[in-house]
């Protein structure tokens, strides 16, 4: 099986088009050994490239988590897949669309590592208090439930392994939800960190940062937004009807070919 695996902020994907795999879709345990970083490429989630199936697109997007499940969308994701479909000459066109769970994506690249994506209209859901502090309920493509954290001091004490997966899965979200924290830097920049649901902390999220940008921007933040993870700074515009522009970047890092009866073979052994 060929793959590509990318980078963006640190955020990482294996990615892999649908021809290598028999049915095009990979099963859930073999998701779980490619992401593995002892026996397999080691990676936050796989992505899956297919034709499209409807006129109009450049391609078909599936989104896994490390841990086997399909996700609607990954922000960072989806700038991987984009870049990726333009370095490998499924298109060449500099605007297009592409299918994905969470309904058409369209970027706009800017250059060869950098694009804008239209993510949609955010939904705002409930609000309400879990572990001593106050959160926001939304959806941008996939569920973001975020908490607004009173200093960086704060921030950077929370020990998200620890709070993060009794969030992801409290029973108020029944499809288990991403979760994000941020601070004010100024108006205009707020410092994030990020537990993702099925795969833990992370480097960094795009719609993770889309969600902390919209509440940022709902409680008098401006637009655009810059937004600092661990893993660099994304740009989150958002809109008066909550309409969602994401601008970042995307790198490969390597390409390769494995034997996916051997990864999961080993990872069986284990």
């Amino acid at each position: 099986m060929r793959f590509e695996k990318w980078q963006a902020l640190a955020n990482d994907y294996v990615i892999v088009e649908a021809a290598e795999l028999g049915d095009g879709r990979p099963s859930a345990e073999l998701v779980r050994a490619l992401c593995d970083r002892h026996t397999g490429i080691g990676a936050d989630g796989v992505l899956v490239l297919a034709p499209p199936d409807e006129p109009g697109f450049a391609a078909r997007l599936l989104i896994y988590n490390a841990d086997g499940t399909e996700a609607e969308l990954s922000g960072n994701g989806v700038r991987q897949a984009i870049l990726y479909l333009r370095r490998a000459g499924w298109t060449e066109a500099d605007r297009f669309s592409i299918q994905t769970a969470a309904g058409e994506i369209r970027p706009t690249l800017l250059s060869d590592t950098t694009c804008t994506v239209d993510m949609g209209r955010a939904a705002l859901r409930q609000e309400g208090d879990l572990h001593g502090m106050r959160f926001q309920h939304l959806v941008i493509g996939n569920p973001q439930t975020v908490f607004d954290v009173a200093d960086p001091g704060a921030l950077e004490a929370l020990d998200l392994a620890a709070i993060g997966p009794a969030i992801e899965n409290d029973p108020q979200f029944p499809q288990r939800t991403n979760v994000s924290w941020y601070t004010i830097v100024d108006p205009r920049t707020i410092r994030v960190r990020i537990f993702e649901r099925g795969v833990g902390e992370t480097a960094s999220s795009g719609t993770g940062a889309c969600g902390a940008a919209i509440v940022h921007v709902l409680r008098g933040g401006d637009s655009p937004v810059t937004v600092r993870l661990d893993g660099g700074e994304l740009e989150v515009e958002v809109g008066e009807d909550l309409h969602v522009d994401l601008t970042g970047w995307a790198v490969p890092v390597f390409s390769g070919e494995l034997d996916a009866d051997r990864v999961l073979a080993q990872r069986v052994g284990q």
